[in-house]
């Protein structure tokens, strides 16, 4: 329920911004989000919560961590709405992720499909992708469908 101040209780914030409460709880925890008690010791938030837990899901929805979603909301205004300036400097950030992602997931859909092509599906045998099994001393995982640089096959014998 607001109150007579506007601010939220954390059901009324939890049903506004789609998220449970104890995700709510969380948040706060971490710094994303921040309330007051009232004097029966409930938390009430500001309207303006709103507006950060919105900003917290999109960053989610870019790939950033929750501590990377802190750091960009420890640059804006905690009691107010950014300026058009202040959320153009974080939202360039986010550019730069998600043009280092879609650059990344490119190279894996390229690998993917000539691993794939090949038919052995076995990156400890495979002489084009894997020749004498050199991926095992990068250490484990699919280091060359992850890493850029990856060796080139060598020519067929």
């Amino acid at each position: 329920m607001t109150d007579r101040d506007g601010r939220l209780s954390i059901g009324e914030l939890a049903a506004r911004s789609g998220l449970a409460p104890s995700a709510l709880r969380y948040y706060e925890e971490l710094g994303l989000i921040h309330s007051e008690r009232t004097s029966g010791n409930q938390r009430r938030y500001p309207r303006t919560a709103l507006r950060r837990v919105a900003f917290v899901r999109a960053a989610q929805r870019v790939g950033l961590s929750l501590e990377e979603a802190r750091a960009a909301l420890d640059r804006l205004p905690v009691d107010r709405a950014p300026s058009a300036a202040e959320w153009n400097a974080v939202a360039r950030t986010w550019q730069r992720r998600i043009d280092r992602r879609i650059a990344e997931l490119e190279r894996l859909r390229e690998r993917l499909t000539g691993c794939i092509g090949c038919g052995c599906l076995s990156l400890r045998k495979c002489g084009l992708y894997n020749p004498s099994d050199i991926a095992g001393t990068h250490g484990p995982g699919a280091r060359y469908l992850v890493e850029e640089d990856r060796p080139e096959p060598e020519p067929a014998r």
